[in-house]
């Protein structure tokens, strides 16, 4: 399919459907490269994975300071909010696609936005240690793109012509395009997953105890006694030493615990590799939908157990108790940009299952004000309310206070907006941040009125199940 106008083509290839097996052939995982996999297909969370490399442009902040590299160009500082940094080059880029498009990404920008962005919406306390070199923000603007439709069985090529303008905009796209068909021919598949261990269980450390974790939920309830808060989402960093390559780390990853929302992102500063259930936003013709995830249990060892668990999430009070919180709170944080009366849930209770848990989900949906965009959105709801609490402001001043070292990436949102503006985004959680032969993640879960401290702890491990599986551990 060619528009000469918009300067893009788009193309069928004949390619096999699996997007690690793509990705790693076509990028060698470089940096600057991306692949956004749907390894649990589901038609609705699961349906299209993507991936791309060599963008025109990269944007990364961090505080004030922004970094924009244009390909040819070097790189140029920027002094400004990081928001403003953001709107500024999506605006730039916009690019209306006209007819339906075979993909919901046709190219754009990719990449994530760090939990710690909230700080320039609002005014937050810095008592947190900032200890590791990710950016705060990272977006990387792509003219190529390989999609792929799991329902379909079929995979597509779209190239762009930017940065180029007029004939020779086109004449990029085309070359391009004929680049990536002849890097296709070398596709093969992956080889067998290794499963050698990474190291040993005693060498994963966290910054927190059993029982400093146990005092940090005591804490929380302390302030929710006081009328502060209604809930506040604490968590705890686990480190460990990486012996195997990053790439390898993903593999297994979307073995043991497959999602709608994995990614694997290398940039200069380490790598992302996530294995993400959740999603934070998608927009698609100006419709809005967020879903957040709100109760866990494990997964049983025998299917009684099994089922045992999966009724015990249903049936309890407390979880839903904190999930309504939540849909509150995002509600009215949708109803800050979205049309009146727009805001609806159409979804308020659903028991989702994945590798090592269940989760309770809702989903809430709106209509995008027509004066308002992407950054708008972002802004009104960022971070998630799911990872923060309620009210979230508070919660986030509290999040401040007990957990020792800043979030980084872990909780923020990693995804893609359109050139066109369509976009979805995840919650950054079952989530490694890897720099040198150190792997961080992160695991936590609503601190309510009536959470055991024990409980809360153990939630927090159980989370962390699917990733120290990966870990060989």
């Amino acid at each position: 399919m060619t528009n000469s106008a918009a300067s893009f083509l788009v193309t069928e290839v004949k390619a096999p459907p699996d997007p690690a097996a793509l990705y790693i052939t076509l990028t060698g995982g470089r940096p600057g490269s991306f692949l956004l996999e749907s390894t649990l297909h589901h038609p609705r969370l699961g349906r299209y994975s993507f991936l791309g490399w060599d963008p025109f442009l990269i944007l990364k902040t961090k505080g004030f300071q922004a970094i924009i590299e244009e390909k040819g160009k070097g790189k140029v500082p920027v002094l400004d909010n990081p928001w403003n940094a953001i709107r500024r080059l999506l605006l730039r880029y916009r690019q209306p696609l006209g007819q339906p498009q075979p993909l919901p990404f046709m190219g754009g920008a990719v990449g994530y936005l760090a939990y710690d962005l909230g700080r320039y919406v609002e005014r937050l306390p810095q008592w947190a240690k900032d200890d590791l070199p990710f950016p705060e923000t990272y977006l990387a603007f792509h003219g190529t793109v390989v999609g792929i439709d799991h329902q379909e069985g079929k995979v597509y090529v779209v190239t762009h012509g930017f940065p180029a303008s007029g004939s020779a905009a086109y004449q990029l796209a085309r070359t391009r395009l004929e680049e990536v068909k002849e890097r296709l021919s070398r596709v093969r598949p992956l080889p067998t997953l290794n499963t050698r261990k990474n190291n040993e269980r005693d060498d994963v450390s966290s910054l927190f105890t059993r029982e400093t974790y146990c005092r940090a939920v005591e804490r929380a309830k302390d302030y929710i006694a006081a009328g502060d808060i209604f809930e506040v989402n604490l968590s705890q960093r686990f480190e460990t030493r990486l012996s195997f390559h990053p790439w390898e780390l993903y593999l297994r990853l979307r073995k043991y615990n497959p999602a709608p929302f994995s990614a694997y992102l290398p940039l200069e500063e380490g790598v992302i590799v996530s294995s993400s259930p959740e999603r934070f936003l998608r927009v698609s013709q100006g419709q809005v939908e967020t879903r957040p995830i709100k109760g866990t249990r494990p997964r049983g060892r025998t299917p009684d157990e099994d089922q045992a668990l999966r009724k015990e999430l249903w049936e309890s009070e407390k979880d839903r108790a904190e999930l309504v919180m939540i849909i509150d709170l995002e509600r009215n944080d949708l109803g800050r940009v979205c049309e009146v009366g727009s805001v609806k849930v159409p979804e308020l209770f659903v028991l989702e299952e994945y590798a090592s848990v269940f989760h309770l989900v809702s989903t809430i949906t709106g209509v995008l004000r027509k004066d308002k965009d992407m950054v708008d959105l972002w802004r009104a709801t960022f971070p998630g309310g799911s990872i923060t609490g309620a009210p979230k402001v508070r919660a986030m001043e509290i999040i401040e206070e007990l957990e020792p070292v800043r979030r980084s990436a872990y909780t923020g949102s990693l995804g893609y907006v359109g050139f066109d503006g369509e976009a979805d985004w995840n919650i950054l959680i079952r989530t490694f941040l890897l720099t040198g032969e150190r792997a961080y993640f992160q695991t936590g879960g609503a601190v309510t009125a009536d959470s055991d401290p024990l409980r809360e702890y153990q939630e927090t491990l159980d989370k962390a199940h699917g990733l120290l599986k990966a870990l060989g551990l």
